[in-house]
């Protein structure tokens, strides 16, 4: 592990609502690889976006990949979530909010699926959706 990336995580499955809330709000606001890196589980974290069918295994792939993500690409890409909300129960917190780009422009909706495991984030789902009419 990089020391030089650790810092002070809870234990996650502790938290309420309110403290989840505050947690995932700071940590989505930055969506930085070093400040995520210790809130994932060390032995078998993934990430899965479902919509795009993409599976990211490990911490250590998770922020390889947002170091590449973050260094390439237009500037309309998401460069941070603003929580909306985050609901808890045992184990699994549900959150939605805001995909944002670096101009504060919303992207789309995106709704946070995360299983704890061992205090930490041990499996997350992201999906994102536009808006759309609806039929009539």
């Amino acid at each position: 592990m990089n020391k030089k990336c650790q810092m002070r995580i809870p234990n996650l499955e502790e938290m309420d609502e309110q403290g989840a809330y505050g947690f995932l709000a700071q940590l989505l606001f930055n969506l930085d690889p070093a400040e995520e890196y210790d809130a994932r589980h060390e032995d078998d974290y993934v990430l899965e976006m479902p919509q795009s069918g993409e599976r990211i295994r490990g911490r250590e792939n998770m922020r390889a990949f947002q170091e590449a993500y973050s260094t390439s690409g237009p500037s309309d890409r998401l460069s941070r979530i603003r929580l909306r909300r985050v609901l808890v129960r045992e184990r699994l917190w549900v959150a939605e909010g805001d995909a944002l780009d670096g101009g504060e422009r919303k992207l789309s909706d995106v709704v946070l699926i995360v299983e704890l495991k061992g205090g930490r984030m041990w499996r997350d789902r992201w999906y994102f959706a536009g808006p759309f009419e609806a039929p009539e």
